[in-house]
């Protein structure tokens, strides 16, 4: 039986996919909650070229499923809506407004609701 569980040193690089097998772009990082332990967010890098004008967004990480075929994760979020996502502000991590915002804008509850 494959494990449930995975090393973040793993997570961070896999590749993000549409639901059609997309290639949307990779999960550069996670951020957890300090108190609760929970996966926040997976920052997700998108576009550019060899790195160069490479976009970074936060996706909650509950918008992402593993797919043992792909290697990788899938989700329902378009190029589009990454590319439209609510910018961030310098606190983002600590903002719950702007978190309340941002899980509302890919239609989900925040985690800690």
């Amino acid at each position: 039986m494959a494990s449930s569980t995975i090393s973040s040193k793993d997570v961070n690089g896999s590749t993000v996919y549409s639901p059609d097998g997309q290639h949307l772009g990779h999960i550069d990082h996670l951020v957890i909650d300090k108190m609760s332990g929970q996966v926040a967010y997976a920052v997700m890098g998108f576009g550019g070229f060899l790195g160069m004008g490479e976009g970074h967004h936060p996706v909650p990480w509950r918008k992402l499923t593993f797919d043992t075929k792909l290697n990788g994760y899938v989700t329902d979020i378009t190029k589009e809506a990454l590319q439209g996502a609510p910018d961030r502000p310098h606190d983002w991590q600590e903002n719950r407004d702007w978190a309340t915002t941002f899980y509302g804008y890919y239609g989900i509850a925040p985690y800690w609701i």
